[in-house]
């Protein structure tokens, strides 16, 4: 098992990387588990929604992996626990998966041993993302945003009325790419905000990093199968 984790390390310094999306060979033996944790030390400028962008991370997979740390103003020289070891998820290492629990999005191309993981937004308490099987239906660049009825009044009762469609650019909540699921209204998209990656924060779509919803965009195809499950949220393994 040592050996196997040390390999997975190998390949994240090889094929991954800060601003990089996760990337792993699979394990040859069957085990869930890729990659390796990382330390870093503090700087007075880091705070954890800039290590885990820079880590290609979740905000809440930060806190997690650092318990009683300030996020905003960690201490000068404090050991920063960067939590990229992953479980992978069960069930057939095909497609896509979803796993709403980890708050991740796993990647697994047709015809490689490789598996691409990115962190995610999902639904908040009230506007749950979906659970379920479908495919990927569309793909879209430069997406205009059309913000539903309910999206609209919900703003509206805040002080901050949306039009009915909001055009491409650097204020638009799709970020550059959507990509469209079989399922009605769900998409998974690129975000104006990335301090909501890896939260539950969206109102049910699936949020990632620009960046790495630019690179999933290339990779992914029209038709591949999208599996969206529970998961169990589980410790980091050691």
């Amino acid at each position: 098992m040592r050996r196997v984790r040390l390999a997975s390390a190998l390949v994240a310094s090889l094929l991954s990387g800060p601003g990089l999306a996760a990337r792993f060979e699979l394990p040859s033996d069957g085990s869930s588990v890729v990659g390796a944790r990382q330390v870093v030390i503090a700087r007075y400028e880091d705070t954890f929604a800039d290590l885990a962008e820079r880590f290609d991370l979740g905000y809440q997979e930060m806190l997690d992996a650092n318990p009683g740390v300030d996020a905003w103003l960690p201490k000068v020289g404090t050991p920063i626990q960067i939590p990229t070891q992953f479980s992978l998820p069960q069930g057939p290492r095909e497609g896509v998966v979803i796993d709403l629990a980890a708050l991740r999005l796993y990647y697994f191309p047709s015809g490689t041993r490789l598996v691409y993981t990115y962190p995610l937004g999902i639904g908040r308490e009230g506007w749950a993302s979906p659970v379920g099987t479908t495919r990927i239906t569309e793909k879209v660049a430069n997406p205009s945003w059309f913000p539903t009825p309910s999206i609209r009044a919900e703003h509206a009762a805040e002080g901050d009325p949306l039009p009915s469609r909001v055009r491409p650019g650097p204020d638009n909540p799709l970020g550059p790419y959507k990509i469209r699921l079989g399922i009605p209204a769900y998409l998974i998209h690129g975000s104006n905000k990335k301090f909501g990656i890896g939260t539950r924060t969206s109102h049910g779509c699936f949020r990632m990093y620009n960046q790495d919803v630019a690179e999933f965009f290339a990779n992914v195809k029209v038709g591949t199968k999208v599996r969206i499950i529970e998961g169990v949220r589980v410790a980091k393994a050691e």
